[in-house]
């Protein structure tokens, strides 16, 4: 008796070992995934392609870990010590990963601030994940096993890991956002996960009986001990602090890098040259001074500022250090506006002053606001004379906020009788291509939407300026020169006769002409096509080869995509009735299917909240971590009546009915309440809203999975083992993460927009739903249904 309680005693302390392994694999895991995910972004100067390329090699790596690698458990013994490996193979490779996100563009022998291609950013990303992503996948179905044979369930078993992994993410996610990346480098956040993963090794192995294959736990121990003293050392500031300056030394090569930080919206990075600095935002070039890029910046302000009779009001969201600022003070203006997101971008101008930016940081006519662009016009109660939208093009879901038909007709309300709303898009004066065409030509239609009257300044850059007056396209070149005289602006490019250079009738004749033969469109909020036309323009400057598949996307329909859903269920539903045994991967699909549409769904949320609060880091953060905590709670719900729950399958399916009913009516709970915004009733219920949905979108993917892991195991017809199920239907839901980040915000939520989204989801599910009604209708006797019934 004694033996067998101290058996128990060792069975509880192995589990809670482990239980703490798992929370600190969860948390681990999502702050990997976003460390290097950002360095990635910076390295290859991200954009929505190279964000869903990155996302997902990530999943698709893990889904390979937890099911090719994990599926080994089943047949290794020492499946304690294998873990433990995988978890010291994690810990070594975090920050080599971070050191290789750094250098790899080197290897490459590219330059810094040079962009790469989708090829290079595909594989180059690819190599650099894998050894941190494998061993991340394999820990999952490792501890699944583990966790079984140490509190003797099987299916229950399963669903508590994902739960851990699941809790640990929250914290993780949490601590990251409002913690860990304000306050520390890369290095000291991966140093410290390190640390983390080499102490909890030596709390498993501690202790453990003594056998002759004790030898190889003796090894592991001791590098465990050893590591944890490595990233203990690595950890402290003046360790940590040389490998990360080294590290940017190396990643800007022979640059005089003298300034390198995070900040929760990004990171900046200061390079001096001589008396020069440049401010680069996430690996981007955004200010040069104290001598800008001269020419861009007079065209930018001095056309606007020439085409308003007396401008006095101005309005900038974004850009406007540097250059802008100084150009437009040399107006008669009583008031300047200026929104920058990003507090720590005029902190590093201030910190590292010249006269350019002192003089127009300095200038009391300027006021500056650190708020989201879109948040600040919404609420504003002023009026200007002229805004300046400081972004090039719609080059994300977030930034496209500033180009759509909503955004649009809020600063239309914003402006002055005869106000102008200026903004730039990529031009050319030798050969508009049909990917800068479609972009140009989706954002003119637009303002004409809104504004009627659109002037244009073609060029290498094209201008557009929008007004609700018709004096905006009376107004001649003479009439320009004549103000720019009586003016007297000193500038150092802008002439009279470069003025009649730039408004010559041949340029905008040539400009309509090549405009000729696209079709119309209208860039908002909720179908914001002008992201998947910026993508498409950038593809054919980086990767021309990929030309076909964009063209391909831009002809993409609903009504095509549902026809293709409809055969590829029948084609499948004609094989699991031929062949019942396959029938069971029903179960597998619609897992797919579920990680798919939560991916979707989350993007849209996100993206949705952005459209109506602003871009607040902390609040997207808010509901990520919502996300995954419906993802624990309905986790937790099922596996705490798992044993009770007597009719899985019908259970099954009632949740995949609710998934496509919540597809359906997800774009409406946003779309009619988008008008009444303003409304402070309106306003918070709306907010409450998004996190309800957010923590309704995890709770789904929560209730299925333990329940599916369930249905697998108990099938009588298919002896399944642990292992392998726990890995395939993990490997299943990132499978489908890895499709939904992919394509989500590249092509389906800017083609489609978000109704569309949300409807072809619905009829992915249903056609999952489908399958699995299908697979319980052909096997009566595993599934206790339809017994009575003949097909």
């Amino acid at each position: 008796m004694g033996k067998g309680l101290m058996n128990q005693s060792a069975k509880i302390n192995a589990t809670t070992g482990l239980t703490i392994s798992l929370l600190i694999i969860g948390l681990s895991g999502l702050t990997a995934q976003i460390v290097l995910l950002r360095e990635l972004l910076i390295s290859f100067l991200g954009n929505e392609l190279t964000l869903g390329v990155i996302l997902a090699n990530w999943l698709i790596l893990v889904a390979i870990g937890s099911f090719l690698i994990g599926k080994s458990v089943e047949t290794v013994d020492k499946k304690l010590d294998i873990f433990v490996v995988f978890e010291l193979v994690f810990s070594v490779a975090f920050p080599i990963g971070i050191y290789l996100c750094r250098i790899f563009k080197n290897i490459l022998l590219t330059t810094p601030g040079e962009a790469l291609g989708f090829a290079p950013v595909w594989y180059s990303s690819f190599i650099i994940l894998l050894p941190v992503s494998l061993p991340y996948g394999a820990l999952f179905t490792y501890g699944c096993k583990l966790y079984s044979q140490y509190s003797n369930e099987e299916a229950s078993s399963v669903g508590k890991v994902y739960l851990f992994e699941t809790i640990g993410s929250i914290i993780g996610g949490l601590l990251l956002s409002f913690f860990l990346i304000q306050y520390f480098n890369s290095f000291t956040i991966a140093f410290l996960i390190s640390l983390l993963n080499s102490l909890i090794p030596i709390f498993l192995l501690w202790r453990k009986p003594n056998s002759p294959e004790r030898a190889l736990q003796k090894v592991l121990m001791i590098l465990s001990i050893l590591f944890t003293f490595l990233f203990a050392y690595a950890l402290l500031p003046q360790t940590s602090s040389a490998i990360h300056q080294a590290s940017i030394q190396s990643q800007w090569k022979n640059l005089n890098v003298i300034h390198n930080e995070n900040s929760i919206y990004g990171n900046i990075t200061v390079i001096k040259r001589g008396e020069q600095f440049t401010f680069y935002n996430d690996g981007i070039p955004s200010i040069t001074t104290p001598v800008p890029d001269i020419a861009s910046i007079e065209d930018y302000v001095h056309f606007p500022m020439l085409f308003q009779k007396k401008p006095e009001s101005v309005l900038i969201l974004s850009g406007g250090a540097g250059g802008m600022i100084h150009e437009i003070l040399k107006y008669p203006v009583k008031h300047i506006d200026y929104v920058e997101l990003d507090p720590l971008l005029l902190k590093l101008i201030q910190k590292y002053p010249t006269p350019l930016t002192q003089s127009e940081l300095s200038d009391k006519r300027v006021k500056i606001h650190y708020q989201d662009s879109r948040l600040f016009t919404q609420r504003t109660g002023k009026r200007f004379d002229i805004i300046f939208v400081g972004l090039s093009a719609p080059q994300s879901l977030q930034t496209n906020r500033l180009f759509s038909l909503e955004f649009f007709a809020m600063a239309k309300k914003k402006m002055n009788p005869q106000g102008i709303l200026v903004l730039s898009l990529p031009g050319s004066l030798t050969y508009i291509s049909p990917e800068l065409r479609n972009l140009n030509g989706c954002i003119l239609d637009t303002l004409k939407r809104v504004f009627g009257l659109v002037r244009i300044i073609p060029g290498d850059v094209n201008l557009y300026l929008a007004s609700a007056s018709d004096l905006i396209d009376k107004i001649t070149p003479h009439e320009v020169i004549t103000r720019f005289e009586e003016r007297k602006i000193q500038t150092n490019l802008m002439t009279k006769y470069y003025i009649g250079h730039r408004l010559h009738e041949r340029w905008l004749q040539w400009y309509w002409k090549s405009m000729e033969g696209r079709k119309s469109h209208i860039n908002s909020d909720f179908l914001p096509i002008a992201v998947f036309f910026n993508l498409s323009y950038w593809n054919s400057l980086f990767s021309p080869y990929l030309a076909g598949i964009f063209k391909w996307f831009k002809e993409f329909y609903l009504t095509i995509t549902f026809v293709k859903i409809i055969l590829i269920t029948i084609v499948l539903s004609i094989i699991f009735i031929k062949f019942p045994r396959y029938s069971m991967h029903a179960v597998t699909y619609s897992i797919f299917t579920t990680g798919l549409t939560g991916m979707i769904f989350s993007l849209a949320i996100i993206f949705t909240f952005q459209t109506f609060y602003g871009y607040v880091y902390q609040q997207i953060g808010l509901l990520v971590a919502i996300f995954m905590f419906g993802i624990a709670f309905g986790s937790f719900l099922v596996i705490h009546y798992l044993q009770r729950i007597k009719e899985n399958y019908f259970l099954f399916l009632k949740i995949e009915g609710l998934i496509i009913l919540f597809a359906i009516l997800l774009p409406f709970v946003f779309v009619t309440s988008s008008s009444q915004i303003e409304n402070k009733t309106v306003y918070f219920l709306l907010y409450a809203g998004f996190l309800v949905v957010s923590f309704f979108t995890g709770m789904f993917t929560g209730f299925q999975f333990p329940l599916a892991v369930k249905i697998y195991l108990n099938n009588p017809s298919r002896k399944e083992k642990l292992g392998r199920t726990a890995g395939l239907l993990y490997g299943a839901d990132l499978f489908g993460g890895f499709f939904g980040g992919l394509l989500g915000g590249v092509f389906l939520l800017p083609i489609l927009g978000l109704k569309e989204t949300c409807f072809m989801m619905a009829l992915i599910k249903l056609s999952s739903g489908v399958l699995f009604f299908l697979f319980i209708y052909k096997n009566p006797k595993e599934t206790g249904m339809f017994q009575n019934l003949t097909f």
